[in-house]
């Protein structure tokens, strides 16, 4: 049988990378994961941050009794300076995992570029 001719244009460009490349391919493939599941925390502490917001600014217009929700089934009478406190310490940690996070997602998002230029610049030789 006569060999079928090889298409133009039709070589995987990937399949002449040396193994760094195919390393970094692969290296670039996990922080892509990794900063997807970051960017999934980034949004629940977002969340939860509007969360305590809208709790702090309501438990600052109450008068009378508070209460505070104490795992799923359990609810204790507070005071609202006490609620507060603890309200703005929570805010506060919330706030400073966000910028911990937002720290991660900029060197994540270095770190790819970096990867993707030096990927780009192989695929091209």
């Amino acid at each position: 049988m006569a060999e079928k001719p090889k298409k133009q244009g039709s070589e995987n460009p990937l399949e002449n990378l040396d193994k760094e490349t195919h390393q970094k391919i692969q290296e670039m493939r996990i922080i892509e994961q990794n900063f997807q599941q970051l960017l999934q925390q980034k949004q629940a502490f977002s969340y939860e941050v509007n969360e305590t917001n809208h709790a702090l600014e309501e438990l600052e217009k109450a008068e009378g009794d508070v209460f505070k929700i104490v795992g799923s089934q359990i609810i204790l009478k507070s005071t609202k300076e006490k609620l507060i406190e603890e309200l703005r310490h929570k805010k506060e940690l919330l706030e400073l995992r966000l910028k911990n996070i937002e720290k991660q997602e900029k060197e994540f998002t270095e770190k790819l570029q970096s990867l993707r230029k030096d990927i780009m610049e192989k695929i091209q030789q």
